[in-house]
């Protein structure tokens, strides 16, 4: 079982149970159960989709070594659809065979633009458009959509008559769903960390470097993969300015179309430090191997192999050395670039803010007038408080003690209300005590109220106590 089947097989609309409708001829069904053909074409076309999005359709790239030796990583076709016969022999099952109405699948994807051929879109920037043949304009009477209504309609004659489905005839499709998605991820990532003008501009080895793995971490985007997502960000999503070399990206949609020899030499300036970046990590590399080697052959006794050694390290620090000179002399002349890419940027915000300014400034005239509006603004102020002052002269007089005697007045009033307060709570306790028959011949009655209550209950208290006693006795 190839490794594209088994990936299909671990989709939810791929069980085990809707196998044998999945691989059976259902074209038949268009007419008869229109439902569940689409839904047999809908689990075909979405299960490819996913498949090639996660790098399981077989390509013709070949895995490679990174340039540390380590690494590997497989380029496969993520944004293109081989179909034809290897793509059936991948889709054989051992029980099942293979899927007889795939040729439907596909077709029934180029009606609905979900697929395009690869050809088509290239030469059609209309191409990802859906056919709508109510209307009549120039885009419904092209050549593929003529074509497409023409099988169109001999197809649905040919279903009706209880024929065969459509044959599978090989050819390479575009993936539009994995098409729109690679280029949002990458406009996303690209314009994301606010780069800077030099940032934005590749050549087209560092565009592929950098992006490859835009879809998928574990295998790169194939080379036909590169040629149609540079074609739909610069023709279909003008995201991008390309000449077949260079690559620049346009932050917004003012950003100039074409890319200029300062763009042309940007880009060879960022290819050349990363090649000769790469090649210093080879250097050093090689010298930590020829140091190695010439201690193993000193170990073994073998001075012939430990000069040798050591004679090859000393000719690869000089080249390293070489190298490393000319890499920072290219990443000094890079800063100056970014800087005066910079510099240009600052200049024409500087432009535009000084005729911001102008414009302001004739808006609100010359220095003399302004000091007149600022004269006639305090004198107008000053008017105010004169007729503030004016007007606080013109209210009733009021006599000040008499505002004492009213204040004295009302603090007397408090204090008695306060006094007769405390004398109610005094009478109250001592109502308390009569209930309870602890007054004696009510000596306490006799005591004046303005006694403390306190005072009144300490000597209840000692007049009982004494009677306590004597009754005891």
């Amino acid at each position: 079982m190839s490794d594209l089947l088994s990936y299909i097989l671990t989709q939810d609309s791929f069980r085990k149970n809707r196998l044998p409708s999945l691989y059976s001829d259902f074209s038949i069904q268009k007419k008869t159960n229109p439902d569940g053909y689409a839904v047999n074409v809908a689990a075909w076309e979405q299960a490819l989709t996913k498949a090639a999005r996660d790098g399981y359709i077989s390509s013709q790239v070949q895995a490679r070594n990174e340039h540390d030796g380590t690494a590997q990583r497989r380029k496969a076709n993520h944004l293109i659809l081989n179909v034809g016969e290897e793509l059936l022999k991948d889709l054989e099952s051992p029980e099942l065979g293979r899927p007889v109405a795939l040729g439907s699948v596909v077709e029934d994807a180029m009606w609905k633009r979900t697929v395009v051929p690869v050809q088509l879109y290239k030469s059609s920037a209309a191409s990802l458009r859906r056919p709508q043949w109510g209307l009549i304009d120039t885009t419904a009477l092209s050549p593929w959509n003529v074509m497409t209504w023409g099988l169109k309609q001999i197809r649905d004659v040919v279903v009706g008559s209880g024929s065969e489905g459509p044959k599978l005839h090989s050819q390479e499709l575009v993936l539009v769903k994995n098409l729109q998605e690679a280029g949002e991820k990458l406009i996303k990532q690209a314009l994301g960390s606010n780069p800077s003008r030099t940032d934005l501009v590749y050549s087209k080895e560092s565009f592929v470097e950098s992006f490859g793995t835009i879809l998928d971490e574990n295998s790169e985007l194939s080379d036909a993969d590169f040629d149609v997502l540079l074609l739909y960000l610069s023709r279909d999503n003008s995201a991008i300015a390309y000449d077949g070399k260079t690559i620049k990206f346009r932050p917004t949609n003012d950003s100039p179309k074409e890319i200029t020899q300062q763009d042309t030499t940007i880009a060879s300036i960022k290819s050349l430090t990363a090649t000769m970046t790469r090649q210093v990590e080879g250097l050093e590399k090689k010298i930590a191997e020829l140091n190695e080697t010439a201690k193993a052959a000193l170990s073994k006794k073998n001075r012939v192999s430990a000069l040798a050694a050591v004679r090859s390290k000393k000719l690869a620090e000089h080249n390293l050395q070489q190298r490393l000179d000319t890499l920072n002399q290219l990443e000094q002349v890079y800063l100056k670039i970014e800087q005066a890419a910079d510099q240009i940027e600052y200049v024409k915000v500087m432009e535009a803010s000084t005729g911001v300014l102008r414009g302001l400034n004739a808006q609100i005239g010359n220095v003399s007038k302004v000091e007149d509006v600022v004269d006639e603004l305090r004198e107008e102020m000053t008017k105010v408080d004169e007729i503030g002052n004016i007007m606080g002269e013109a209210g009733p007089q009021i006599d000040e003690t008499e505002i004492d005697d009213e204040l004295e007045e009302l603090e007397t009033k408090e204090r008695e209300a306060k006094e007769e307060q405390e004398a109610e709570e005094t009478r109250k306790q001592l109502a308390e005590l009569d209930n309870l028959g602890l007054e004696p011949k009510g000596a306490i009655r006799k005591a004046p109220l303005e006694k403390n209550v306190g005072d009144a209950l300490e000597d209840s208290i000692d007049k009982l106590s004494r009677m306590s006693v004597e009754e005891n006795a």
